[in-house]
């Protein structure tokens, strides 16, 4: 099972180069969260209206998932150095906290890592690939999605991102 997710992780990243966000047209209208981070604490959907919410699903296996992280930490550099309220919440994808543990050691990520080792939130939240992205507006509604990896700090998003916190 995992080897067939791994293949339809890379054949997902071979086109995510030209990759854009696309609005959102899924099923998915009151979307929830209530998971644990790294030490523990929870963090639901909830606490975070107000702000734009980029949710991630992704994985410590996931090619693009790694190679996307530093740009992700650049992205929430220039949106908070321009005062967007903005938050990042990524989902690990059915993997052991030790596992994420290991790998955010070493990768650092900058921005909040949760915890689903049932992977249950997977299933709710339809999700068929990783990384699979969700842009959150600021009153809790999907507005953008966008399916493999990216460069997140690139100008086109942070401009959608910054024009979606002044709605």
């Amino acid at each position: 099972m995992r080897k067939i997710f791994v293949l339809l992780l890379l054949s997902v990243s071979l086109y995510a180069n030209g990759a854009h966000l696309k609005p959102y047209s899924g099923s998915i209208t009151d979307p929830a969260i209530s998971l644990k981070d790294l030490n523990g604490n929870t963090h639901t959907l909830e606490q975070y209206k107000g702000k734009v919410v980029l949710v991630q699903f992704w994985a410590t296996y996931c090619p693009p998932c790694v190679k996307e992280m530093p740009s992700m930490n650049k992205m929430q550099d220039k949106l908070a150095e321009s005062g967007v309220p903005f938050k990042i919440l990524a989902i690990d994808m059915a993997e052991t906290k030790a596992e994420v543990d290991a790998f955010v050691k070493k990768i650092k990520p900058e921005f909040t890592i949760l915890i689903d080792e049932t992977g249950s939130s997977i299933q709710s939240w339809n999700v068929f690939a990783a990384p699979s992205n969700f842009i959150i507006g600021k009153q809790g509604q999907i507005q953008y999605t966008l399916f493999g990896g990216v460069e997140w700090d690139s100008q086109e998003i942070i401009d959608k991102i910054t024009k979606l916190s002044q709605k």
